[in-house]
């Protein structure tokens, strides 16, 4: 098959010259857009390899024999997961065919949905259009009505939304004409945003498991199978997703769980912005947050970080851009640690003189920028000049490689670093807001971790991100979902930034 080149300059100006410079620019932009939707169709076949790939992994994990032998809560939990990772690995591979099967050949028929226990509470929403009048200019009679049925639930208790939809016929010219039933987060699926957005709070910000919620959901008049739910939280994942998600590979048959790590970026404490994002990956490796913060590139990001001494953090630092900002909590931590372990006096000295710097900014937290950078300069700045000089005139008495020089070398090496506060109000004495916003994970990490696969830790990752810096911005992480799910499916893409947590705006719908 032949491809086509690029023009080159000289067949450009060749063209120009001949007075066809219009059919030259014509012909460069159509072998550029040939290139590009190539290399769309390369990229598009090797993904549905990839996730077919992924998929064919995962059957085989659960149903080997290695998950055989765990009890029966392990077992829940790792077929929760499972079921999650395989419905959202079938929601992307399901978007990829479907744009490559457009035009080529039907969509598969979907099974048919048993129906709703007819003991549930009912409520219809009834859809019209807006115009009954034909385009032949006769008015339209309602000959019938189509309805489907979509499962609610609010704490304790379900209802089934009844869609209604009203046929209109023309009789002159046999026109009929329906409303549209609103676009559904799940397409022709059998919940309500309400219902999901219930189980992903549940699940992520309640630390409820599946198999919990399955049993709730029992007492409420319905049981729902946990392999359903696990395949809702898993497309609802594959939905929040900013972008798309790399999908890691499994090692069948090790019988182990592979370690991964949750690395937290959230806005400054005295920053009006209040934000978490996590990010789920495979490694502790520096080059997590590089690839993060775009470090390298023409998006990187700019300002001052505020972290520990860990080394993977020391290249963002290089070639300026980037101000570290030290933690004092870690810096009186060693101190701490020290005079637990033997009482030492020295430790006691400089946990008092830390003591001191946080009570002063315990006193200017809610000060006004410019009236709490006076304060730290005019009462904490002495009060770190004179432990500066402490430490610098008991570490010439202490040995070599003992536990307190280690923990003196560490406030002396970053000293710069954990003072770099006293001289900017925006930046706070320590890391410990950021460090809090890893707590619901430490409560709960179990119900979503357990699979050893990066692809649910990725998707918690999202989910998390939204329900706390929801919480962190005074919103009720259920309506917020509710709603979101509710208007994602048909938001426009550059107005996504609207339904951010910090920027959300409820309808009349999510306030009620």
């Amino acid at each position: 098959m032949a491809v086509a080149a690029p023009l080159s300059a000289e067949d450009i100006a060749s063209l120009e010259a001949a007075g066809l410079g219009h059919i030259g620019t014509k012909m460069q932009a159509l072998v550029e857009r040939q290139a590009h939707d190539r290399h769309e169709i390369e990229w598009r076949d090797a993904k549905i390899e990839k996730l077919t790939f992924e998929m064919a992994q995962l059957r085989r994990v659960k149903f080997g024999k290695k998950s055989e032998q765990l009890d029966a809560e392990q077992r829940a939990l790792f077929d929760e997961a499972v079921d999650a990772d395989l419905a959202a690995l079938e929601a992307q591979l399901a978007e990829l065919l479907g744009v490559k099967r457009k035009g080529t050949e039907p969509a598969p028929e979907r099974p048919k949905r048993a129906a709703l226990p007819p003991h549930l509470p009912r409520v219809d929403r009834h859809h019209e259009p807006s115009d009954t009048t034909c385009g032949c200019g006769c008015q339209m009679a309602r000959i019938g009505e189509d309805v489907s049925e979509k499962l609610d639930y609010t704490p304790g208790s379900f209802m089934v939304q009844r869609h209604v939809r009203g046929k209109w016929a023309c009789a002159q010219c046999r026109t009929l004409t329906q409303a549209s039933v609103p676009a559904e987060i799940i397409d022709k699926g059998l919940p309500t945003s309400g219902l999901l957005a219930h189980v992903l709070v549940a699940k992520h910000s309640d630390h409820l498991p599946l198999y919990r919620q399955e049993a709730i959901f029992e007492r409420a008049g319905l049981a729902i199978p946990r392999s359903t739910l696990a395949a809702w939280v898993g497309v609802c994942g594959v939905r929040l997703q900013p972008d798309e998600t790399p999908v890691a590979t499994l090692a069948p048959g090790t019988g182990k769980t592979h370690r991964a790590y949750l690395w937290a970026y959230a806005s400054g404490a005295f920053e009006p912005m209040r934000a978490v994002v996590y990010d789920f990956t495979e490694s502790r490796s520096g080059a997590h947050p590089r690839a993060f913060l775009g470090h390298g590139t023409e998006r990187a990001w700019r300002g001052s970080l505020v972290c520990d001494d860990y080394s993977g953090y020391k290249a963002l630092f290089q070639g300026g851009g980037i101000a570290e900002v030290g933690c004092m909590a870690h810096a009186r931590r060693k101190f701490v640690e020290l005079h637990l372990a033997n009482k030492s006096t020295l430790a006691a000295t400089a946990i008092e003189f830390i003591g001191q710097l946080y009570g002063i900014e315990r006193a200017v937290k809610d000060l006004a920028a410019d009236d709490r950078l006076r304060e730290r300069r005019t009462r904490a700045a002495p009060v770190a000049q004179a432990l500066h000089g402490w430490l610098r005139a008991f570490r010439a008495r202490v040995p070599e490689g003992s536990a307190t020089a280690k923990a003196m070398d560490y406030s002396l090496h970053r000293w710069g670093a954990l003072t770099r506060y006293l001289d900017d109000p925006a930046l706070p004495i320590d890391n410990n807001f950021d460090e809090q916003q890893i707590r619901p994970w430490a409560t709960g990490r179990k119900n979503w971790l357990f699979a050893g696969t990066l692809l649910a830790g990725q998707r918690a990752a999202a989910i998390m991100s939204l329900i706390q810096t929801a919480k962190l911005n005074g919103q009720d992480p259920y309506a917020y979902l509710r709603d979101v799910l509710t208007r994602l499916p048909t938001h426009k893409h550059r107005d996504l930034a609207d339904l951010l947590p910090h920027r959300w705006e409820p309808t009349h719908d999510s306030a009620c």
